[in-house]
């Protein structure tokens, strides 16, 4: 497909929300032992689950490497197609491709720069040659033209739109000296705004406590659930961390206006309980030079409002905690139209992310 050297908002293209149709949803397999605990056969488990989960509801992408290709092809999970891409890691959210559609029934796609969340400065892994290589697969497979914008790094659980011209994000994560350091804050704006089509770009100060391996992501804080309207993961405890990190998002928050100046409506969504790394877990990595430690007793960023927004469901993550119930309950309240459908997702979250990290979807123009 053609490479295109202007940028969406010139063209009239523009993300939009992760609620509007989807055509279908990508996923990379899980697969590096360094990362994935027992050589990812756990996570596998849960990947599927979620794999077919989502399926129920609109087609399924499951892009794997060709030594996993065969066992993810003798999965026969319906309505998912098994297309092989090779790649360094499953969190395709990140790496993978961010659609952008027109309004009139034309689709595009953006091709960022990636470097496994801050290459050689705090990045968790080296290489990251082949996980670069995924968004441009993806718009191929799609079949749509692509922004090739190879000289801005931008991880799409870093950035999240309402599809009406605001666009949240987190000072944390994209002022990171790992991603763009020659880059100006308004430099960064600006290319959000042009790539995403967008009018307003919102800057909460951090993300989830601990969130280390990806320095703060916005989907792990704070997702759109309509235009104007916000869940933001928040801790009661004013002992814990978490506390002032969702305090700060608050305060921000009700003091801005979306792109279209509406006030800005904040839903709390309770975090659960503290998770941590148990030995069993640990001992289950294994240990490599270059990459991200899993050690006994480290604190992992869990959060509820990591979930993932699909055609006719929300794919959300339990910790069987007892604040899952709340989250749920939440949740169906404010998507009444939608099936809550809880996963245990621990096994993702061991590996640093959850269910909205490791699903991408491409909008239906």
């Amino acid at each position: 497909m053609k490479i295109t050297t202007s940028t969406p908002k010139q063209d009239g293209f523009y993300m939009p929300s992760e609620l509007a149709e989807h055509r279908c949803t990508y996923m990379l397999w899980p697969e590096r032992g360094d990362n994935w605990r027992g050589n990812a056969e756990k996570a596998e488990h849960v990947f599927c689950e979620v794999a077919r989960t989502i399926a129920k509801y609109e087609p399924v992408v499951m892009c794997v490497s060709p030594r996993e290709y065969p066992i993810a092809l003798d999965l026969n999970m319906p309505n998912v197609r098994v297309v092989e891409i090779t790649n360094n890691d499953a969190w395709i959210r990140d790496c993978g491709a961010t659609f952008v559609i027109d309004g009139y029934g034309r689709m595009r796609a953006n091709d960022f720069g990636f470097n496994a969340w801050g290459g050689l400065v705090n990045g968790l892994y080296f290489p990251w040659d082949q996980d670069d290589l995924v968004a441009a697969k993806m718009a191929n497979i799609e079949a749509v033209d692509f922004y090739r914008a190879r000289d801005f790094i931008l991880e799409g659980g870093s950035i999240h739109s309402d599809g009406e011209g605001t666009i949240l994000t987190t000072e944390e994560c994209l002022l990171d000296p790992g991603r763009n350091p020659d880059l100006t804050k308004e430099q960064i704006e600006e290319k959000l705004k042009q790539y995403l089509g967008a009018e307003k770009v919102l800057w909460l100060p951090k993300g989830i406590y601990m969130d280390e391996d990806t320095n703060g992501h916005i989907d792990n804080i704070c997702q759109f659930v309509a235009p104007g309207k916000v869940v933001l993961a928040w801790e009661d405890n004013e002992d814990d961390p978490q506390h002032e990190r969702s305090q700060l998002a608050l305060d921000y928050l009700l003091s801005e206006t979306d792109a279209k100046g509406r006030q800005i409506e904040v839903i709390k969504l309770h975090v659960p309980n503290p998770v941590t790394i148990t030995k069993a877990e640990s001992r289950g990595v294994d240990v490599v030079e270059d990459t991200f430690p899993r050690n006994e007793g480290d604190r992992l960023p869990a959060s509820y409002v990591n979930y993932y927004n699909c055609n006719g469901a929300i794919i959300l993550p339990i910790f069987k905690d007892p604040h899952d119930q709340a989250a749920i309950d939440t949740l169906q309240s404010l998507f009444p139209d939608k099936v809550i459908e809880p996963i245990y997702a621990r096994e993702i979250l061991l590996g640093g992310g959850n269910i909205h990290c490791i699903t991408q979807q491409v909008p239906r123009p």
